[in-house]
């Protein structure tokens, strides 16, 4: 298998590594993963994650908590996974870094571009933690901005489902899925795949985003070599 990419960013969410335990970290999830980054590494491909922290700390969960708090918590979560992630990656042999939007320099590297960049032509992984530091802004956001500051061929969103519905299709057995779709389209019709920040900031840079299923088999493998699955969402 041939890759189509040369550089990745790759977006999961927390509550896809807790698996479904949904809290905490699953380990078979995370070496499934893992398996796959290191495949896709000895391609040659660059990659970059960020990882959400759902799986810990979701919102206020049902507090009164002011916003920016539990945001700045939920940073912290994304801290729990990245560092995780980075344990399992090494234990494979490949050099991973995590770089944080928060500064906490006794466990992680701050987010310096030219950093991230200079990692990519050692043949390290990097994992971009924190999400873009400030709250308000989801890690969607996050790994946008992060895809197009690193000028990324694609940012592959892996989700629980295989793609983008009409609507919830674990609820509507009726829902249609989408081949393809616009990021105007992603935006006027109001679809819950990523937020509309991070829709905007991926058509203003022309980086296409292909949603797919994490639970399938070799998904990240096979989204990266070109294979037609999930959703595409490009400018055209």
């Amino acid at each position: 298998m041939q890759p189509k990419y040369k550089r990745v960013l790759l977006k999961l969410s927390g509550e896809a590594l807790a698996g479904e335990q949904r809290f905490g970290l699953n380990e078979d999830v995370i070496s499934n993963v893992v398996d796959q980054l290191v495949q896709i590494h000895g391609m040659g491909v660059e990659i970059a994650l960020v990882i959400g922290g759902g799986n810990f700390w979701r919102g206020r969960q049902g507090t009164n908590m002011d916003r920016t708090t539990a945001d700045h918590m939920g940073m912290l979560a994304t801290v729990m996974n990245s560092l995780a992630m980075m344990d399992a990656i090494e234990k494979k042999g490949i050099p991973t870094r995590v770089q944080t939007a928060l500064n906490m320099v006794s466990v992680a590297e701050p987010y310096v571009l030219r950093k991230t960049l200079h990692h990519f032509e050692k043949g390290r992984i990097v994992i971009l933690a924190c999400g873009t530091g400030n709250p308000y802004c989801s890690t969607d956001t996050a790994a946008a901005q992060r895809a197009c500051e690193i000028a990324a061929d694609v940012l592959l969103m892996a989700k629980n489902v295989d793609g983008i519905y009409d609507s919830d299709p674990r609820v509507n057995p009726e829902a249609k899925k989408y081949d393809r779709l616009t990021f105007d389209e992603i935006i006027n019709k109001n679809l819950k795949a990523m937020d509309a920040t991070a829709a905007t900031m991926c058509k203003e840079n022309r980086i296409p985003v292909l949603a797919f299923a994490l639970g399938e088999k070799n998904s990240i493998i096979r989204t990266v070599c070109g294979e037609k699955i999930g959703t595409l969402i490009s400018n055209e």
